[in-house]
């Protein structure tokens, strides 16, 4: 079985072929260097019959430039934490991991109980 882009290109080459037996070479060529060319940015400085940007589109003053790479950020002006706030914060996060384990665990016997198929009053022991 042959996909649909399969098809699709050998009926293009197959457009291809037919123009150039025709004698259509310089056609092919002018619309091969249309195609190319309209992905171009000197497109934007033609008339706009031709495809040119209409006359009150804003420009840029300068290309842009690279990002500055090497700017170096300005130094921070936040306090890093003291010992007791570290200390704080790691006993928040472990007392929320434990709660979370603790979740967790009463959800898996839940799904278990509901995988057993087991009667209500078995499920209540």
């Amino acid at each position: 079985m042959v996909s649909k882009s399969r098809t699709g290109r050998s009926r293009a080459s197959e457009i291809v072929a037919a123009a150039a037996k025709a004698g259509r070479k310089p056609l092919l060529a002018f619309v091969l260097a249309l195609g190319l060319g309209a992905c171009s940015s000197t497109l934007g400085s033609m008339p706009t019959q031709l495809g040119g940007l209409p006359a009150g589109t804003p420009q840029p003053a300068a290309p842009v430039g690279y990002p500055a790479v090497h700017d170096m950020p300005p130094p921070r002006n936040d306090v890093t934490m003291t010992k007791e706030e570290q200390k704080k914060a790691e006993d928040e996060l472990m007392a929320l991991r434990e709660r979370q384990e603790k979740e967790g665990t009463a959800l898996d016997k839940a799904n278990q109980i509901i995988k057993t198929d087991q009667p209500i009053d078995a499920r209540n022991q």
